[in-house]
């Protein structure tokens, strides 16, 4: 089971975007690695095609490793390590520091 999910909101805790809260738009579980959106965003230059008419230098999100992010309680608020409980036969994710579930 991931951890962190698509919508979730998260904090980068290292690398250059340290201290950024952003929303996760997609995650790479064979890669270990999320894309979050305006974090670690990259020039890239490209070339003049059919698809791309206009040639130039276009902003992109590069994925981020799991590690250095951690999710944010929607009840506490502050950044938190995920643990898994079982209710009700079903596993959840909880906040380490509230205890709720998430």
């Amino acid at each position: 089971m991931m951890k962190i999910c698509k919508n979730d909101k998260v904090k980068i805790m290292s690398g250059k975007d340290r201290g950024r809260e952003s929303v996760v738009e997609r995650v790479f579980v064979d890669d270990n690695k999320i894309l979050v959106k305006d974090v670690n965003m990259v020039t890239k230059h490209l070339k003049k095609s059919a698809q791309n008419p206009e040639a130039g230098r276009v902003k992109i999100a590069k994925p981020v490793n799991i590690a250095n992010v951690m999710l944010l309680c929607s009840k506490c608020g502050k950044p938190t390590r995920i643990g898994i409980k079982t209710v009700e036969g079903k596993n959840v994710r909880s906040c380490k520091k509230c205890g709720e579930t998430v």
